[in-house]
């Protein structure tokens, strides 16, 4: 094992993921289910909430608050602690709207996420092409609220401007063509092709990792940081980016359906490339720890205090079983 895992790793022995991350999820949820309207007309709202409510790993609004939380100041900040809350679920219903997408006939055609039936399956394709619209622009809505929307409460804390197009700026780019929706493209593109190792880490870093590194940027947005703290965070970022989806790869081979709350072998039965496929399974397997110990030494470089979420959240990615 690498030194940095050991290091980080002992300590992190008085640290409880669980705890943290079922405190900071519990807040994340119930913005969710608040910000999310079952009145929306034609019963889009009901498909939006069935696209993001009860499932998930939350992944994605985990790394924001961690990241958010280390580099907060000791006074804290009501209007960054709201705006991290924000990204975080921000950052969520991009994710999930790229998922009714990506499961749709005209992309994967896949029919379970989450251990149910996909959005298009229950609510037929043109629904589930309108909640993911709607969830995709709900995203960013989020991030800007004025005073007097339906998405505040008395006890909002007005966000800096800045913060607030920082944040959009940092969402839109991992999601738009120089990031999630370009990888995807590639992903489809690549069907039956035979890629290098640079292009399959290049389609993974966009399809899958540029989101999971703007999660831990918007959280570090939300604070005062370095240059030196903010290039470590990034580091951070792009290494369990491409490490999830080496993970994903591994266990597309090693896992049931069941267990995954997916489609278990569709990579292969699509004739995608993977890591495992290209490389084979030791490989992969002995590059997501290489990616593992990567993240864990940019943290060590961060000079911040308080990233021992991060760093949990990182092995977590590694050693997920689903």
């Amino acid at each position: 094992m690498d030194s940095h895992v050991i290091q980080v790793s002992a300590a992190l022995a008085s640290f409880e993921l669980n705890n943290w991350s079922q405190q900071r999820l519990a807040v994340v949820e119930r913005a969710l289910s608040s910000w999310i309207s079952p009145n929306a007309p034609g019963g889009l709202g009901d498909a939006m909430r069935y696209a993001v409510l009860d499932g998930g790993k939350r992944l994605r609004p985990l790394l924001v608050l961690a990241s958010r939380e280390a580099v907060a100041s000791k006074d804290g900040d009501d209007a960054l602690d709201e705006a991290a809350l924000r990204a975080a679920c921000a950052v969520e219903l991009i994710h999930a709207y790229s998922l009714v997408h990506d499961d749709m006939p005209c992309m994967d055609n896949d029919i379970l996420r989450r251990g149910k039936p996909t959005v298009h399956v229950q609510f037929g394709q043109a629904q589930a092409l309108l909640a993911g619209d709607a969830l995709q622009a709900l995203a960013f809505e989020l991030l800007t609220p004025e005073n007097n929307s339906a998405f505040v409460t008395d006890a909002f804390t007005p966000i800096p401007d800045a913060v607030q197009a920082r944040l959009c700026r940092l969402l839109a780019a991992a999601a738009g063509f120089n990031g999630m929706a370009g990888g995807q493209a590639i992903d489809l593109a690549s069907v039956g092709q035979v890629l290098n190792e640079h292009q399959l880490r290049e389609m993974h870093r966009l399809k899958t990792g540029a989101l999971l590194e703007a999660s831990v940027m918007m959280g570090a947005a939300c604070g005062q940081t370095t240059m030196q703290t903010w290039n470590c965070l990034q580091r951070y970022g792009r290494s369990i980016g491409l490490a999830f989806q080496v993970v994903d790869d591994i266990l597309d081979v090693t896992a049931d359906s069941v267990t995954l709350g997916k489609t278990a072998g569709k990579d292969a039965a699509n004739d995608k490339p993977t890591y495992v496929s290209l490389l084979g399974l030791p490989y992969a397997q002995a590059y997501a720890e290489q990616l593992l110990a990567e993240a864990l030494k940019a943290l060590q470089e961060s000079g911040l205090a308080s990233t021992h979420a991060l760093a949990q959240l990182a092995q977590l990615v590694v050693k997920r079983k689903t």
